[in-house]
């Protein structure tokens, strides 16, 4: 299995929130846009690996930026890394001033998925060779990220956390 670089796996969905879409303040519901974000996230887990991806953990979203009626949405997302069969999937979520055309940064998140074959058994998905700098970062934090949870759901041994020492040493 040949490993993949992110810039494999990226999937970019641009779309227009709609009144349909928005809360009493005109802004986009939360959830609208995790749904948006958990399906370029699956593209982009179903592009790394080739197989049937489902969604098994949101680990984090930050709703940093209101996104208003009318905005231009861009859902952005990457494989970051890959474990045995699960992948962590990077969002990034960018909204587009309507008269300067200028993108910011509104929101971001991290998904996991894990492969599966057509019987829902988990299959191997390839490994993860970032190039950027940036890919390097979400690279070497998704493992960290990884021990965090495995340790919380008690999954994990406090002393075979060895990428989460360093914090406390």
């Amino acid at each position: 299995m040949q490993a993949k670089t992110p810039e494999q796996s990226k999937t970019i969905l641009t779309d227009m929130v709609l009144p349909g879409e928005t809360n009493p303040l005109n802004n986009l519901f939360g959830g609208e846009l995790l749904a948006r974000m958990d399906r370029a996230a699956s593209i982009a887990a179903r592009r790394h690996c080739r197989h049937i991806v489902v969604t098994a953990s949101v680990n984090h979203v930050a709703f940093s930026k209101a996104v208003p009626l009318g905005s231009v949405v861009t859902v952005e997302a990457k494989v970051s890394r890959a474990f045995k069969t699960s992948m962590e999937v990077f969002i990034d979520v960018w909204i587009e001033d309507r008269v300067s055309g200028e993108r910011s940064k509104a929101n971001e998140g991290i998904y996991t998925f894990v492969a599966v074959d057509d019987t829902g058994k988990p299959v191997l998905v390839p490994e993860v060779l970032p190039e950027t700098d940036l890919e390097k970062q979400r690279f070497d934090a998704a493992l960290r990220r990884k021990q965090l949870s495995l340790l919380l759901s008690g999954k994990m041994k406090p002393h075979d956390a060895t990428e989460l020492k360093a914090f406390f040493e």
